[in-house]
């Protein structure tokens, strides 16, 4: 008789999650076995967050079931059972950076009674000695680099007993070098009988570590196979449902670049860089045109983005709105020169949510509210109705409180803010992050209409369809410029570009 195979470190099946109407996970299944790396990849929405939070007993499914190792999942709350079972390291390290490596093992378990300082060091030590982890114990995990703490989180999480660990984007902040000494330290782990779920955008390092991929596409199980017998271009379509040639139904129109279009261009880059987010960039806006900035996670699109308006400083190069410089690293004289913000998290950046709608739409006019410094309420709420009616925001009238519109209704707030000063560039960093269909379309018709005045625009995102209004696309992978699209780019190659195969993305051709 053969060896009896060990049960899967975990099996799910069948896994339905709702919130309200909207449904997350549609009867998806996965499969992680014994020491196994098995990579989960989707574009944004496909669900893979949902199934982490399921796996990891912080969301309870619908339907389905969840079994470790043959045994049923721990009942949800039982905090101590979870931990025996699976771990997240997460992009955004939870160690706490005040308090050591030790006392960050021990968190939470140092039990009643005082405790004995020179023992805990020393279990530490032993702790992280018995998982190969280079790191003095007695260090503040403040002062670790990215892949330390990521070690310590995974020597934390096995020292409960757990032999399944989901990786989240776990290379995102990590050089070349750093992601070596990761990996082999993931196979040196594997062979101890860990199994990892390792989810990442960058498709090339699917190949690199994993033996089996599973993809997810719109909430739903597509395939799982062997890495090694599905080719690249398969991964992708599986991603996209897009097969190599395919062209996507809708883009903006084809425009044909000139001279003139080149030297009156409203926003200009010229060798910007910033260090350990983007390598030099050059690149011109012209009237009329939307820039589209691609990437996935830690690609530097964002970085880039935010360096336009002011939020980052840039460390090379130069920001030219007009033709002339503006300032690096002030937001302030950003908006002086013409540059609009659209930011990322509107309930952190761009809203006071205790605030109306009138209040939050002039925040960036209220120079223009009244005389000698003061705010006229009165001017106040004519100047807000007038964006709410251009705007379409569907809200009870200017004196609404911000926190009572719909998510649509509050990107509308946000980008009539940016739009108040009428600027000559409008720069949106994932303008329909969390929105509904409807104010998708409605959201990137505002931002079209801008460029379409005779202004210009940047969308910095890596939806899809946000990059479809666009008359040109540059994908970034880790900092560097990748590739170049005109009008008229397939799901796939833009894709690719973005998770960083090699052959992924080309130079795009106008219609």
């Amino acid at each position: 008789m053969g060896e009896a195979v060990p049960p899967s470190a975990v099996h799910a099946e069948g896994i339905v999650k709702r919130f309200g109407a909207t449904v997350a996970l549609d009867r998806v299944g996965i499969t992680v076995a014994a020491g196994d790396s098995h990579a989960l990849v989707g574009r944004n929405g496909a669900g893979k967050s949902t199934l982490v939070s399921v796996l990891t007993g912080l969301q309870h499914p619908d339907a389905g079931q969840v079994r470790f190792q043959g045994e049923p999942a721990p009942a949800a709350g039982d905090t101590a059972a979870w931990q025996a079972r699976v771990a997240c390291v997460y992009q955004k390290s939870m160690v706490v950076p005040h308090l050591t490596v030790a006392e960050n093992l021990f968190l939470n378990r140092f039990g009643g009674g005082r405790i004995r300082w020179s023992a805990l060091r020393a279990r530490a030590r032993d702790l992280l000695g018995e998982y190969g982890v280079d790191v003095d114990p007695n260090v503040r995990a403040g002062d670790l680099t990215v892949e330390q703490r990521q070690f310590v989180e995974i020597a934390r999480a096995l020292s409960f007993g757990a032999r399944f660990i989901i990786l989240d984007e776990p290379t995102a902040q990590l050089d070349a070098a750093g992601i070596d000494r990761l990996f082999t330290k993931l196979r040196e782990l594997q062979r101890q009988g860990v199994a990892f779920l390792f989810i990442s955008h960058h498709l090339q390092e699917v190949y690199d570590l994993c033996s089996t991929v599973t993809v997810y596409r719109d909430a739903r199980h597509v395939l799982t196979a062997p890495v090694a017998e599905l080719g690249k271009d398969a991964l992708v379509e599986a991603m996209t449902g897009e097969a190599p040639g395919g062209t996507a139904g809708w883009h903006a129109k084809a425009k044909a670049a000139t001279a003139a279009d080149e030297d009156g261009a409203v926003l200009r880059a010229e060798g910007l860089a910033l260090a350990d987010a983007f390598e030099p960039v050059d690149f011109a806006v012209r009237p009329g045109e939307v820039l589209g900035l691609a990437g996935a996670t830690a690609s530097g699109n964002t970085a880039l983005g935010e360096t336009l308006v002011g939020l980052r400083r840039a460390t090379a190069g130069r920001t030219l709105v007009g033709g002339r410089p503006v300032k690096p690293g002030s937001v302030p004289h950003a908006l002086g020169a013409g540059i609009g913000y659209v930011p990322e998290d509107r309930h952190r950046q761009g809203l006071v949510l205790n605030r109306s709608v009138a209040e939050n739409a002039t925040l960036t006019v209220t120079d223009q509210l009244g005389p000698y410094g003061t705010v006229l309420p009165g001017r106040t709420r004519e100047f807000a109705q007038r964006m709410i009616n251009s705007l379409d925001i569907k809200t009870s009238g200017p004196s609404q409180p911000v926190s009572d519109l719909s998510g649509g209704n509050q990107q509308k707030v946000v980008i009539a803010r940016a739009l108040a000063r009428e600027p000559r560039v409008l720069v949106a960093i994932r303008p329909t992050a969390g929105v509904d269909v409807k104010s998708k379309d409605a959201l990137l018709g505002v931002v079209r209409g801008v460029a379409d005045r005779g202004d210009a625009a940047v969308i910095v995102s890596d939806e899809l369809d946000d990059l479809r209004v666009c008359d040109r696309v540059i994908a970034l992978f880790h900092g560097q410029v990748i590739a170049e699209f005109g009008s008229g780019w397939s799901d796939r190659d833009l894709v690719s570009a973005m998770e960083g195969l090699p052959d992924g993305g080309h130079e795009g051709t106008e219609e």
